[in-house]
């Protein structure tokens, strides 16, 4: 099993070290980061996204909830609060683990395995490389390397790949849960493209091949950053 990447965010040095020297002891999980608020965290998400998230709540600035609330593709997450009275919220936005402070080893643990478990039984640590979907009566295989960019039309979305079109009854919300974040990101709200299939930029337009793909104005700042880092 590959090891389950995470992040640890609190605005408390003692918690962060805290977590971490309990992270280090956890041979599944592998730690890329800390940070001291969500504002840190949403640009280190930016540049590594990861499996898990040890996610405090009450932090300056945004708290938790909200962050976690912003985000449209999240990683799972286990909340780490001195607070019971968020824990209704935290259930649901299907978090993992909801672990109140201070956090003892046993307890640590507990919700370490509960999240090994989660990704032992959806294998959401292995990045996907495919996935079916519906179109002309019969279930069609979309390989992702092959997808240049998905195109929504009312009820419908247009799948373009390097050698075909397949338009699949569907609706590109239900359609980006299912991608590799990694490779993939919605640039409007009709179009989510394949970033490394991306061309050229030219204003608010993305070249992929001889197709043009539209940036919707308020996505045009975290569109560019993904390219630009990937790059």
């Amino acid at each position: 099993m590959k090891p389950i990447t995470c992040i640890i965010t609190d605005d408390e040095p003692y918690a962060r070290k805290g977590l971490q020297a309990y992270v280090e002891k956890t041979a599944f999980l592998q730690l890329k980061g800390q940070c001291e608020d969500a504002m840190e965290l949403g640009e280190m998400l930016k540049q590594q996204p990861v499996d898990l998230l040890f996610l405090d709540i009450q932090m300056p600035h945004i708290t938790g909830v909200e962050f976690l609330r912003s985000l449209r593709n999240p990683p799972k997450v286990i909340f780490t609060t001195a607070f019971k009275e968020y824990a209704i919220e935290g259930f649901e936005l299907d978090v993992l683990d909801y672990m109140l402070k201070p956090i003892s080893e046993e307890r640590f643990k507990k919700a370490a395995y509960k999240a090994k478990d989660y990704f032992d039984l959806r294998g959401t640590t292995e990045t996907p490389t495919y996935l079916f979907v519906k179109a002309e009566g019969k279930l069609e295989k979309i390989i992702f390397e092959e997808v240049l960019y998905l195109e929504s039309m009312e009820n419908y979305v247009v799948i373009h790949t390097v050698a075909k079109k397949v338009i699949t009854h569907s609706t590109l919300k239900a359609l980006v849960d299912k991608l590799p974040r990694q490779q993939f990101m919605q640039t409007h709200k009709s179009f989510i493209v394949a970033l490394d299939k991306v061309n050229t930029i030219e204003g608010n337009m993305l070249h992929i091949g001889t197709h043009r793909v539209p940036v919707g104005r308020q996505l045009r700042e975290p569109v560019m950053e993904r390219l630009i880092n990937r790059r």
